[in-house]
């Protein structure tokens, strides 16, 4: 992980093994969608995001019911798009699935190709058999990687490190090597099975790109009065993360994460450890990370039909 300054309000990192340099803040796409943010509040909130160094963008098939991808496609037009590593996840496990969700996704966000495509919300210990599949959802990433859909190929998951640990035994066996990998990373994760202390020296092993996501929980880590969001975000960008991702739903939220990386200073090891035991006794059950404990946070587990039919020579195995 290499870092630069640009325009003294933005760090840059290596995106792992690829040559992207990506901005160390990354643009959550889920805000933008919500209800409660207006379509040209969230296109002015990517726009300045943009304008002021940011440019790795998220975003998700999924996320409300595809109003975030729209926006953001919005948002790229003018010559936005030349600017950002524009990244999307898609929920299908099956080839066909994966594929029209790809093609989706493209139209949605009115682009020729997307930078990176993950798998999303693997969670399940079944999921890396159903992506690695001969008809599974890598096949079509691969394929669409091929015709220039898409560049690079990650996956992510917010629920058990093992789970990842096993996606990447499971593509390793089949001789694939992931661009990226996306995780919870945040003061709380420290102390309740842990990302950061389970996959990640794996990831950093590999050079594997590292993308941190929940690192305040859409607020819900804030509400253990324990920790600051500057402190959250200074922990996350402390970690080898090239990309810490961020929901953004206003433009004061917005000057946050610009001050988080303008006071940041990488932190020792005392440093790291007097933050992490003010979160100790609060994270030690998982409470504050319901994403991990609750199915609350599991858009696929809520929508099965996203994930597209099991592979069929299992269904055949399947006594009649």
């Amino acid at each position: 992980m290499s870092e630069s300054t640009s325009n003294s309000e933005m760090l840059y990192r290596v995106l792992g093994s690829t040559a992207e340099r990506v901005s160390a803040i990354g643009l959550g796409g889920w805000h933008i969608g919500l209800k409660y943010v207006d379509e040209e509040l969230g296109i002015r909130i990517v726009r300045t995001a943009i304008d002021r160094g940011i440019t790795f963008m998220d975003n998700s098939w999924d996320y409300n019911d595809g109003v975030s991808e729209i926006r953001m496609g919005k948002a790229l037009r003018d010559g936005y798009r030349d600017k950002v590593f524009l990244m999307t996840k898609i929920d299908g496990r099956s080839k066909k699935e994966a594929a029209r969700q790809i093609d989706e996704s493209l139209q949605r966000l009115q682009v020729d190709y997307i930078d990176l495509v993950q798998h999303h919300e693997i969670l399940r210990h079944e999921d890396p058999y159903r992506v690695f599949d001969e008809e599974g959802a890598n096949a079509a990433f691969i394929e669409a990687r091929e015709a220039g859909k898409l560049r690079y190929i990650g996956f992510t998951g917010h629920k058990d490190p093992y789970v990842h640990l096993h996606m990447l035994e499971v593509a390793g066996d089949r001789g694939f090597k992931f661009d990226t990998v996306q995780m919870p990373l945040n003061v709380m994760d420290a102390h309740y099975r842990s990302f950061a202390k389970l996959v990640l020296p794996e990831l950093v092993k590999q050079n594997i790109g590292v993308l941190g996501m929940k690192s305040l929980a859409n607020g819900i880590l804030l509400r253990s009065n324990t920790v600051t969001p500057i402190e959250c975000l200074h922990y996350a960008l402390n970690l080898p993360t090239s990309v810490v991702i961020t929901g953004i739903d206003s433009m004061e939220i917005l000057d946050q994460a610009f001050e988080a990386v303008r006071t940041f200073q990488p932190m020792n090891d005392e440093q790291v450890q007097a933050l992490l035991a003010k979160t100790a006794l609060s994270a030690s059950r998982g409470e504050f990370e319901p994403f991990k404990t609750s199915s609350i946070f599991d858009s696929t587990a809520q929508n099965l039909d996203w994930l597209g039919e099991e592979p069929q020579r299992i269904q055949q195995l399947m006594p009649t």
